[in-house]
């Protein structure tokens, strides 16, 4: 018996198969190990203003070695991704974590920042695997209809991993030193790589070639298209998490425990928001529509937040803070969205290719945003930063009709439809 006679509907770009309680270890298996990479990225800088005396180093270099692990990451997402397409996810999961955790364990050992420079560069190059492997497994094992929750849930495991690495990383410091929060970190990386190559397994039926007529991911105009939509919505993203607690210190006299905790609170809001999105989007199975909406909204909200920047504390704080969720919120929309335009044979190439490009369009947000608050006015900077999104939103509106068009030749061969 068919799984559509069972009532089971295949994932798109695959042939169908039963539905299985192992789905879930993967999806588990892709939480944890997304959660350790993430703790790289996150959790450093909990420890900045310990490794800066320890080594004596400036603002300036400080913030050259904090970058040092992204910038790792941003230049071997694409080649990460063409991998995970070639040796499957288990593979360059395990490798690529484990290699990544005996080298941030070297780098405890180090006594120059410049060899923990490079270690943390490679490291975080290393590490970068976990993103396309994980999306791409969790897609694979999850129906359409399912694939939104379930990558929203992966994509939550970037602040989880964050928020666990900011708790643990200054408890390991307090005791063993900045060097044992090195060693904890490995080990974080060390754990990521066993559970990912036990748990990542792949989907019962391996996919076939993607739908005729589309070209490689690297060639795939719309996929472009898209990634340069999510870098446009990770500007508001950066510049919102580096400018919170200063806005609301410097501006509005908050303390610095206030201000903590409505960032706090917009990283939690925003990782629930995310698992919601990305169940509100599988009950349509479109990503790209809900995308947009978020684009507008956000927009909406920086532009209130304009608005109140001088007014009354109560609504100027409910507004920034839903704009923060909001910048948080549209991410595993975006990963879902490209792994599913690409289709599963090629999906960490296309999931490392969104990676990329969003972070090179995002790159430079924060620095903007704070250029624009010395030259103009806070008021005048949320609402040069509400373009951002508002333009992100009007050039996904192309996309809704290429994946509406993609999800129907992907579900053809299931229907016994000529493609």
């Amino acid at each position: 018996m068919s799984t559509r006679a069972n009532g089971t509907e295949p994932p798109p770009g695959l042939p169908a198969h039963p539905t299985s309680n192992l789905k879930w270890i993967v999806l588990g298996a892709g939480v944890v190990s997304q959660a350790s990479m993430s703790s790289l990225h996150h959790g450093l800088p909990s420890i900045g203003p310990l490794r800066r005396s320890d080594f004596g180093l400036s603002l300036a270099q400080t913030g050259l070695v904090l970058a040092a692990s992204n910038i790792g990451t941003m230049s071997t997402m694409i080649l990460s991704g063409m991998a995970t397409d070639r040796f499957g996810e288990r593979v360059v999961s395990g490798v690529g974590l484990g290699l990544a955790g005996v080298l941030m364990i070297l780098s405890s050992l180090a006594s120059s920042i410049v060899t923990v420079g490079i270690l943390l560069f490679l490291a975080g190059g290393l590490s970068a695997v976990t993103i396309s492997a994980s999306g791409r497994s969790v897609m694979g094992w999850f129906s359409r209809r399912e694939r939104g929750l379930a990558l929203g849930i992966r994509q939550m495991s970037v602040t989880l991993g964050g928020a666990l690495a900011a708790i643990a990383l200054p408890l390991a410091a307090t005791q063993w030193g900045v060097r044992g929060a090195f060693v904890t970190l490995g080990l974080f990386f060390l754990f990521g790589a066993v559970v990912a190559f036990f748990g990542l397994l792949p989907p019962p039926h391996k996919a076939g070639a993607r739908a005729s007529g589309l070209p490689a991911p690297l060639r795939d105009r719309p996929l472009w298209r898209l990634a340069v939509c999510a870098g446009l919505l990770g500007c508001a993203q950066t510049a919102i998490g580096s400018f919170t607690a200063i806005f609301l210190t410097d501006q509005r006299g908050f303390t610095l425990t206030a201000a903590a905790a409505a960032f706090a609170a917009i990283q939690i809001g925003g990782g629930v928001a995310r698992v919601a999105a990305g169940r509100l989007s599988d009950r349509t199975g479109e990503r790209v529509p809900q995308m947009r909406l978020h684009g507008f909204i956000l927009a909406l909200l920086l532009v209130a937040t304009a608005l109140l920047v001088d007014g009354p504390t109560l609504p100027l704080v409910a507004a920034l803070l839903l704009a923060g969720i909001f910048t948080l919120s549209w991410n595993g929309l975006a990963f879902t969205a490209a792994a599913e335009l690409a289709g599963y044979a090629r999906a960490g190439q296309a999931l490392g290719l969104q990676g990329t490009i969003m972070r090179v369009v995002s790159v430079g947000a924060g620095v903007g945003f704070g250029l624009a608050v010395t030259a103009f006015s806070w008021p005048v900077a949320f609402v040069l930063l509400a373009l951002f999104p508002l333009a992100a939103a009007l050039l996904l509106t192309p996309l809704i009709a290429e994946e509406r068009r993609r999800a129907a030749a992907a579900d053809a061969p299931s229907r016994g439809t000529p493609e």
